[in-house]
């Protein structure tokens, strides 16, 4: 029987330590008081690892830097909840460029995030996505740099292949901490592409973004979400936190990033940890998501 640790668990070759689940804000938006009530959701089930990025909110009227901002505003009226996170945050995605990496584009990506969020130190700084026009090593000297000077405990990176880390850890003497792909039963690619194979050589943390399937495992009429709503009843919970256990019973210990802005649903992802599978259970669900039988 596969099962969950619920315990926190230290995030890649560090001595942060995170909880099994995380919460990110990439649809966050609104007043401060909506997201303040979102914040305590997620502590209220056990989420310590709060995951955003400058880029989140730029589908919004508020704009670029928006999400990040409004999470400062909650912690500037509320400082003491700062203790109980672990902040994660991402740079390099600007609307026109697309990419950026460079050595004075990420210098002042950190301190507009530290402004935003309100915050003396990130604890988990990542790029966000591979900048093809900037060095590795241009890029390992200035996340360095943001360590040394105090503004980021550790550093990943999110939507990276394989050799894109390794190419990146190649002029690093700090370790990478994490890896953030998407991951989900509709998106399976990390499987067979080295994503977490290197993670778990590695000893990385694997922080899986849209574990829903952008909403579609929650559709029973799905063959996946059909499994997963049948699955979950059996452990008292509904489709979305059967998915969420299903990226977890991996021995990745993936991380799935709950995207929800509802405290019920935030709160209900709790529950996660106390569903089981068996290996032909877990594989169902793989089959069902690809549309295809395995060999």
């Amino acid at each position: 029987m596969l099962t969950i640790d619920p315990a926190p668990r230290p995030l890649g070759a560090s001595d942060i330590l995170v909880s099994p689940l995380a919460w990110g804000m990439w649809r966050l938006h609104g007043g401060v008081a909506h997201a303040h009530t979102l914040v305590e959701a997620a502590l209220d089930a056990g989420i310590t690892l709060f995951d955003t990025a400058d880029i989140y909110g730029t589908d919004t009227p508020a704009g670029f830097g928006s999400a990040e901002a409004l999470f400062g505003d909650v912690l500037a009226q509320a400082p003491q909840l700062r203790d109980r996170m672990v902040i994660a945050t991402k740079g390099g995605i600007r609307p026109g460029n697309p990419y950026r990496s460079d050595a004075a584009y990420l210098a002042q990506a950190i301190d507009d995030s530290l402004a935003r969020l309100r915050i003396e130190r990130i604890d988990l700084y990542q790029i966000h996505r591979r900048d093809f026009l900037t060095h590795p090593q241009e890029v390992a000297a200035s996340l360095t740099r943001m360590v040394d000077a105090g503004k980021v405990r550790g550093i990943g990176v999110s939507n990276h292949r394989p050799a894109e880390v390794d190419a990146l850890q190649a002029f690093l003497k700090l370790p990478i901490l994490s890896t953030q792909p998407e991951f989900s039963p509709l998106h399976t690619a990390p499987l067979t592409d080295g994503t977490l194979d290197q993670a778990m050589a590695r000893g990385l943390a694997v922080l899986g973004w849209s574990p829903l399937g952008g909403g579609r495992l929650t559709d029973r009429s799905h063959p996946a979400g059909g499994l997963l709503a049948d699955h979950g009843a059996r452990f008292g919970v509904d489709a979305a936190t059967a998915a969420l256990s299903w990226s977890m019973v991996h021995p990745a210990r993936i991380i799935p990033i709950v995207g929800s802005q509802t405290p019920e649903r935030i709160r209900a992802a709790a529950g996660a940890v106390r569903v089981e599978w068996t290996h032909a259970e877990w594989y169902a669900v793989l089959q069902a998501g690809m549309g295809a039988t395995l060999p």
